[in-house]
């Protein structure tokens, strides 16, 4: 700050010593002048000028520093009470910048709210054809149109589905229940919902449950499980997802483990961002680069670590490992 203050008084500074120079200068050239004196003023006018620069500098610069040091600039209350004309100008400025800021974030906020609100609404009415044109896809007796359409279908389902959880991710503190949840019931509910593409593609199951049952919130762990199983069929052909749960140490785990493309070293730190798809396969259309990222955020929630280990044409396998019953003491009183 002090610096900034030179800076901003440097032409004050500099007009001072320029009018002391030049009474030296005509000291010295006007000989009925006593130059002894002139330096005598002139040290003495530098002290008071240094000891005014120091006052003028804890005056002027408190208000400044105030509002360098503020971090919430949307709390009116703890910027300084100005004292000078200027002062009072940049406070008044800043003022209303803040109102029209804050005016400006709650249109923004209503906007957002209100599209999201509509969103959802859509996708509850959406719903409602989709539900009817299964039931007429299952009507149908040509097999392979069938299995063409149902695959189809599931593509809509599960992109709706997506979308529906993407918005209310935000929120899922307040959509939270934690339970003693059977996993046999809640994995092949899954799988039936899958099975006339993993039939499509001639890929199976391979269930083992060690571990029946697990505590935590039946909606959300059936959508991390669905984005799981959902990229090992998409990314699989002709082979065996395999599904175990186990319990290790009080902890439950449960593994998903496919044998298709993999993933390659090079995407495996950004496999969870949000919007990212491949870098080796790039070109595939299918990808929304949602489905970990959500199934992340929603495990971030609900103190679920998901780990992965993946090698390239060889197959992947994701790891969901529950916390302790202990530690979901705090999660029960959401």
């Amino acid at each position: 700050m002090v610096k900034l203050f030179i800076r901003e008084r440097l032409s004050w500074i500099l007009f001072f010593f320029i009018i002391h120079f030049f009474m030296l200068f005509i000291a010295y050239i006007d000989e009925s002048i006593p130059l002894s004196s002139i330096l005598y003023i002139v040290f003495l006018s530098s002290i008071i000028f240094l000891i005014f620069c120091v006052f003028r500098y804890h005056k002027e610069t408190k208000f400044y520093q105030k509002l360098k040091d503020e971090e919430d600039f949307f709390d009116s209350s703890t910027l300084s009470h100005p004292l000078r004309p200027f002062e009072k100008i940049v406070q008044r400025n800043l003022m209303q910048q803040l109102e029209q800021t804050k005016k400006d974030g709650v249109q923004t906020l209503l906007h957002v709210t209100q599209e999201k609100d509509e969103l959802l609404a859509w996708i509850h009415e959406i719903k409602t054809p989709l539900t009817a044109m299964h039931l007429i896809i299952e009507r149908l007796e040509n097999r392979e149109v069938k299995a063409n359409l149902t695959f189809e279908w599931l593509r809509i389902h599960f992109l709706l589905d997506q979308q529906l959880h993407q918005k209310r991710i935000f929120f899922i503190e307040n959509d939270m229940y934690i339970e003693h949840l059977d996993l046999e019931s809640l994995i092949f509910t899954e799988i039936k919902t899958l099975q006339a593409w993993c039939m499509q593609k001639n890929i199976g199951f391979d269930v083992d449950l060690q571990a029946e049952r697990v505590l935590c919130d039946a909606k959300w762990l059936s959508f991390i499980m669905r984005q799981l199983l959902t990229n090992a069929v998409k990314y699989s052909e002709e082979s065996d997802v395999t599904i175990r749960s186990y319990e290790h140490r009080g902890q439950v785990y449960i593994e998903v483990k496919d044998n298709g493309r993999g993933i390659s070293p090079q995407d495996m730190p950004r496999i969870f961002e949000k919007g990212f798809t491949s870098t080796t396969q790039h070109e595939d259309s299918r990808a929304t680069g949602m489905g970990l990222y959500l199934a992340q955020k929603a495990a971030h929630a609900l103190s679920i670590h998901i780990g992965v280990q993946s090698a390239l044409n060889e197959g992947t396998t994701f790891t969901l490992a529950f916390p302790k019953s202990n530690d979901f003491v705090d999660m029960k009183s959401m």
